[in-house]
């Protein structure tokens, strides 16, 4: 139930499918693969919701004015508003949400995922939803 005041942004229907597709893949997979393994198999879940990704979708950092291209990649961009970086690592550092909070800084985006494939419930500790400037 929505407290009043309270809006639906598009962010927030879009994370429940993300983090829906997600626990399926852990579900099926459980925990202990590569990363790689784990973002071919949430690409797949994610695309049967109909949803618009972009894997390693480039992100570039805007320095001074200048368009660098730093090799940095999201590992997914999904309808153009959601990042989502995934782990498979024993437990989610502080430098991994500061890595996504400061994507979603340079990509002027607002909400991202973070995702944690190694751990026995993924729902116990294994995703973050980050919000920056919301």
């Amino acid at each position: 139930m929505k407290k009043i005041g309270e809006m639906n942004r598009p962010e927030d229907e879009i994370t429940k499918k993300i983090i829906g597709a997600a626990i399926t893949v852990h579900k099926e997979l459980g925990p202990g693969l590569l990363e790689s393994a784990y973002q071919k198999c949430l690409a797949y879940e994610m695309s049967q919701l109909g949803l618009n990704l972009k894997i390693e979708h480039p992100l570039q950092l805007n320095y001074k004015g200048n368009q660098i291209d730093a090799g940095y990649r999201l590992d997914f961009l999904v309808e153009e508003k959601v990042i989502v970086e995934i782990k498979s690592v024993k437990k989610l550092e502080q430098i991994h949400k500061a890595q996504l909070i400061t994507y979603l800084k340079i990509s002027g985006l607002k909400v991202g995922l973070l995702l944690n494939f190694n751990t026995i419930l993924l729902k116990r500790g294994g995703i973050q939803r980050v919000v920056f400037n919301l």
